[in-house]
């Protein structure tokens, strides 16, 4: 039997366990892959997920998300040339990796394939699709980064040739490896939806919007040429306004999902 040659990372700190659950299943029917949990000890996860969900599990290292993600994606074996993580609380679409990795198959070339992301509430309830497109890679560079993270997949060897992620960034650091990446290969979009992100209060890409947006902003200015960055005040805090005020309405539209939810269990009880 061929080895697995994608690898999938979830990282967790184990608080969630029936989200972390449904994660898991969903990368079981998104293709063969190798999973591998990242999570601190204390969590004892072994002890509360089904041994055949996961193949291994990885011990974080305690400095941090990316830190915990590059640990995790750097522990698979050689066998597996094409990685990424997906959150304990997001999804992967079923057959999503057999497409993504047909595609990074045909051409090597392309350094990572992403597609559409579907954004859930806590219930699973749908709130808005991210299309995406072609064009996000290059907005990214001066824009709101529209690349979903969630359903990606990328080349194993350009990962390490960029230094995989890093563990400056807290938030925004799917921003920064895509700049990075599309520097030694191409960012291939496909129409098919890919994942889905789950955007609730727990969520760290929800409750830290507004570091994650500041961040974000440091590592576009960044990446611009030195004489374009010194024009970049003139746009940057407009950029930042639209991107919060997004997330605020998908906010409300959660809340309001929520409250949905509410009123028809009182209302069947």
């Amino acid at each position: 039997m061929d080895l697995p040659v994608t690898g999938i990372v979830v990282p967790t700190m184990g608080t969630r366990s029936e989200f972390l659950r449904q994660s898991l299943a969903s990368i079981r029917s998104a293709g063969n892959a190798i999973i591998h949990v990242v999570a601190p000890e204390s969590a004892k996860l072994a002890s509360v997920l089904d041994p055949n969900s996961y193949d291994a599990l990885i011990v974080d290292p305690g400095t941090g998300l990316s830190a915990a993600i590059d640990a995790g994606l750097r522990s698979f074996p050689p066998s597996v040339e094409y990685i990424n993580w997906l959150g304990d609380d997001d999804l992967l679409a079923e057959d999503s990796l057999v497409h993504a990795l047909d595609i990074l198959a045909g051409d090597p070339n392309i350094a990572l394939v992403y597609g559409g992301c579907q954004y859930v509430d806590g219930e699973g309830k749908s709130l808005w699709l991210n299309r995406s497109g072609s064009y996000a890679k290059y907005l990214m560079r001066c824009g709101p980064q529209l690349i979903p993270q969630p359903g990606s997949l990328m080349r194993r060897d350009m990962y390490e040739q960029i230094g995989g992620l890093n563990q400056e960034f807290k938030w925004a650091f799917d921003l920064d490896l895509f700049i990075r990446l599309s520097r030694v290969g191409r960012l291939q979009f496909t129409p098919q939806t890919l994942a889905k992100f789950r955007w609730h209060d727990g969520s760290l890409s929800v409750g830290g919007r507004n570091g994650s947006v500041a961040e974000a902003s440091v590592i576009r200015i960044g990446a611009l040429p030195r004489w374009i960055q010194l024009l970049a005040p003139l746009w940057e805090p407009f950029i930042q306004k639209v991107i919060i005020l997004a997330g605020k309405r998908i906010n409300i539209k959660s809340k309001g999902s929520f409250l949905d939810a509410i009123r028809r269990s009182r209302f069947d009880h």
